[in-house]
């Protein structure tokens, strides 16, 4: 499968590192606003054709889907734009940035009968799907605890003065869109939407959120979230039930979960990652584009609209 890439950043060059395991997987054109730009990032995977048309490169033949990676705030009309022209796209996190923006990237997904699936890579690993099985074993829920904080490399300079996109809201950014986001979508995967929020920011002076928390109350339990731009953080992840608790090393990649019991048992419900953890979402999304569905049953559109909803509270 032809991909066009669009986003020529750290993230997109891990995606094709991790992407190129799969035998389906190569790369047909690169995307970008200037020619020497997306040539430099071209020639890093011999790739021939470069475009700075995005249209252009979408009705070009060289392409069958798009890994977009831009800037939050592009994410949904850049992706419409592909399913206009019968391209499937996969999308990095967040999808959108609003619900509405959500509503139309997935109408325009059954309009055009094109696959488009939001890359979140913690949820499909063989680690995070292995947990959903396991989880009714700590018995009655109480609490997630669930967080992502990580010093940004570009803090330093925001605070000389020099502010890059990472702290740039107008480009939907932000310690919750990037990093907050990691833990909103493994909840709403394992026990959907809540009852109530209550969410705490910390904004800069550019106005992008540099630390934040929620409180997400439930029937018979709640979810505290914590994410931090500004700060880090080294403890792990928790779920909390009556009969034990579930802890997770990392919750944006998962790859050690164990349960420790109130008699002091523990299990280890980790599987073994056969490939880095960015392959697991490109193998998922090539899936659905050959079995000709428009979207995941994992990484679903209505659990990207539920992750939008609660971004947008």
């Amino acid at each position: 499968m032809r991909f066009g890439i669009i986003g020529t950043n750290w993230i997109t060059d891990r995606l094709i590192k991790d992407a190129k395991a799969h035998p389906e997987f190569s790369i047909g054109a690169v995307y970008s606003r200037t020619e020497e730009t997306g040539r430099n990032f071209a020639d890093n995977y011999q790739v021939k054709n470069v475009y700075t048309d995005m249209e252009e490169m979408f009705q070009s033949g060289d392409i069958d889907a798009v890994y977009i990676a831009s800037p939050n705030a592009f994410h949904a009309e850049q992706s419409i734009l592909a399913m206009q022209n019968g391209i499937h796209v996969l999308c990095e996190k967040p999808a959108v940035t609003s619900v509405d923006e959500m509503d139309r990237v997935i109408r325009a997904s059954k309009d055009y009968q094109t696959t488009y699936m939001e890359a979140m890579k913690p949820t499909v690993t063989p680690t995070f799907l292995n947990l959903k099985k396991h989880l009714h074993k700590i018995g009655p829920l109480r609490r997630f605890v669930f967080h992502y904080n990580q010093y940004s490399s570009r803090y330093d300079k925001y605070k000389n003065g020099i502010i890059e996109n990472a702290f740039k809201p107008e480009l939907g950014n932000g310690a919750m869109m990037d990093l907050g986001v990691y833990t909103i979508a493994p909840l709403i995967h394992l026990v959907g939407e809540p009852k109530s929020v209550l969410k705490n920011d910390y904004l800069l002076s550019t106005g992008a959120i540099g630390q934040g928390s929620m409180i997400l109350q439930y029937d018979h339990f709640e979810a505290v979230l914590m994410y931090s731009k500004i700060s880090d953080s080294y403890y792990p992840s928790e779920i909390q039930g009556e009969n034990g608790v579930i802890e997770i090393d990392k919750i944006s990649e998962p790859s050690q979960i164990v349960i420790r019991y109130r008699d002091g048992q523990t299990e280890d419900i980790s599987v073994q990652h056969d490939y880095d953890s960015m392959y697991y979402e490109v193998a998922e999304f090539i899936a659905c584009v050959n079995n000709k569905q428009i979207e995941s049953t994992i990484n679903t559109h209505e659990i990207s609209r539920s992750v939008a909803k609660l971004l947008a509270e």
